[in-house]
């Protein structure tokens, strides 16, 4: 989906009852996963808390419980479902019916982590008991790692034939929301 000045957008009805919101860290897929959950009466699921124990400063589950949760969540009938977890995507791939795909300039991304981190207490996608800390090892992934993988996602999910729409900035983000009707 183009979402320049023409802005052609894809029904939200498009994507199905299954949608999946994959993209970099610290891109909106969170507060877009339960504003779209919200509109569609389905289930918010964030695979990072599936991935990470709560009440922890994201200590990682073992993988067995962490792929339970997840494949526990995918076999329900409806659900918005953010994270990218790649081992776990094949299986989250055959049950969805759409996929969102968000990206923001990796510095833009940077900016939003240090304001939820060091200031959102509240925020989506949270672990229970917020213990968040600024970590060297999100600093060097949000901005040396995800931009080389970009043109990579973008072309897997492509490739999957599922309907897709495709976000490149907040500016388009923000349009989305007004032209699905999706509230904060």
């Amino acid at each position: 989906m183009d979402m320049g000045a023409e802005m052609d957008v894809l029904p939200l009805s498009a994507l199905g009852e299954r949608i999946m919101i994959c993209g970099p860290s610290n891109s909106g897929k969170s507060t877009l996963a339960v504003a779209l959950a919200n509109k569609l009466g389905a289930e918010p699921f964030h695979v990072d808390l599936f991935r990470h124990l709560p009440d922890t400063n994201w200590v990682q589950r073992p993988d067995a419980e962490f792929q339970a949760l997840h494949d526990a969540a995918i076999l329900r009938e409806r659900w918005v479902m953010d994270g990218n977890y790649s081992s776990l995507m094949p299986q989250r791939l055959a049950r969805a019916t759409g996929i969102i795909l968000l990206y923001d300039h990796h510095w833009a991304n940077f900016r939003r982590y240090l304001w939820r981190t060091l200031f959102q207490k509240d925020r989506v996608g949270a672990l229970a008991g917020n213990r968040d800390s600024l970590k060297w090892e999100m600093i060097r992934w949000i901005l040396i790692v995800q931009p080389t993988r970009r043109e990579r996602d973008r072309t897997r999910l492509r490739a999957v034939g599922l309907p897709l729409v495709e976000i490149d900035s907040m500016r388009q983000l923000k349009r989305l929301y007004d032209e699905w009707g999706l509230v904060r």
